[in-house]
């Protein structure tokens, strides 16, 4: 398991504090995209924005379920780059 899937299954349980101390050390474009993630779950959109222009994805709309969302496309992308 990478340190990216370790950050994406803590931020499935909630735990965005753990997972912001993993997906902080890496600048790859998927961890900035988690890093993104973790800044939705704080609450933080304008750190959020930050990290998804990174990412060069846009920041998703408001929504009660942008944060599965999210971690759904994040956990697709990760099983895509394994192939």
């Amino acid at each position: 398991m990478t340190d990216i899937h370790r950050a994406l299954a803590l931020l499935r349980s909630g735990d965005w504090e753990a997972a912001h101390g993993i997906v902080q050390e890496d600048d790859s474009v998927l961890a900035c995209w988690a890093h993104g993630i973790v800044h939705l779950m704080e609450g933080d959109e304008g750190n959020a924005g930050y990290w998804y222009r990174r990412a060069g994805r846009a920041l998703p709309p408001a929504s009660a379920a942008r944060i599965d969302a999210e971690l759904d496309a994040l956990g697709a992308a990760l099983s895509g780059a394994q192939q």
